[in-house]
């Protein structure tokens, strides 16, 4: 389904009856991530899965989609259904979003799930790395892609989830280049929110992945202390959906079970 938002269609899927559930996939990737989950979660939920700005086939409003601009498009699809309440789930970059709207919109949040996620700004080190991305976009971005892809995943497991990473290039490669450099800007710009992690009163679970080539396991532990977030660790890289995937599914589906 599609709905305008700024003058650019934003495509999204409802589907399910129950509790609604938001999931909100992250950088490079579209709704298609999640359908292992989801097929899963439809058994006892209403799951509503989006294409975030500049990626899937949703179009672009800007050089750059801040995490709030990107938070502004899920509650237009949120108002369109005339959801109330809903649980977020989201992956990397879709945990930011989820974090902008929870601190924008707290009291129509029930769970959030931030899965190899982070509430802390970029560093500075951080921010030179989106830059040198950004450049390297313009230069090459099938090259960025293929490469982007590959390393979200614990070295070792590359092989093994070779068919895995195959079909997320593919995906990722129909992401347009605005789109790719207009979410980098607007992870690069994005305000810390830690102090979300402390002070709202909704059920909340972190997912951290040991061995994650993107995300400090040590910045993670230090982010839940004195917060009552449920953790879940897995042994594994950035992409626990794919590499921890059934002890993924079950660990949020008992979640959501008990909220």
């Amino acid at each position: 389904m599609m709905l305008n938002y700024k003058g650019t269609s934003v495509f999204y899927e409802d589907a399910g009856q129950g509790p609604a559930v938001v999931l909100l996939h992250g950088f490079l990737e579209n709704t298609t991530v999640w359908d292992s989950l989801k097929e899963q979660l439809l058994m006892r939920y209403r799951v509503i899965t989006i294409d975030l700005l500049g990626h899937g086939k949703t179009g672009c409003v800007g050089y750059v989609h801040t995490m709030e601009t990107m938070a502004d498009a899920v509650k237009a699809v949120i108002n369109k259904l005339k959801l109330r309440r809903i649980s977020l789930i989201g992956h990397s970059m879709g945990g930011y979003v989820a974090l902008a709207y929870a601190e924008a919109y707290p009291d129509e949040v029930k769970a959030l799930i931030l899965a190899n996620s982070t509430a802390s700004a970029d560093s500075p080190e951080k921010k030179k790395n989106r830059d040198r991305a950004i450049k390297m976009v313009k230069k090459d971005y099938k090259s960025f892609v293929r490469m982007g892809i590959s390393n979200l995943f614990r070295p070792k497991n590359r092989k093994i989830f070779s068919e895995e990473i195959k079909e997320l290039k593919k995906e990722a490669l129909k992401t347009p280049v605005q789109g790719i450099v207009a979410a980098l800007e607007g992870m690069k710009i994005r305000k810390d929110r830690e102090i979300l992690l402390h002070f709202t009163p909704f059920a909340k679970m972190m997912i951290i992945g040991k061995k994650d080539p993107v995300l400090l396991y040590e910045d993670l532990r230090a982010q839940v202390q004195n917060t009552d977030m449920e953790v879940v660790e897995f042994p594994d890289g950035h992409m626990s959906f794919i590499e921890n995937k059934s002890q993924f599914i079950d660990k949020i589906k008992v979640f959501l079970n008990n909220i």
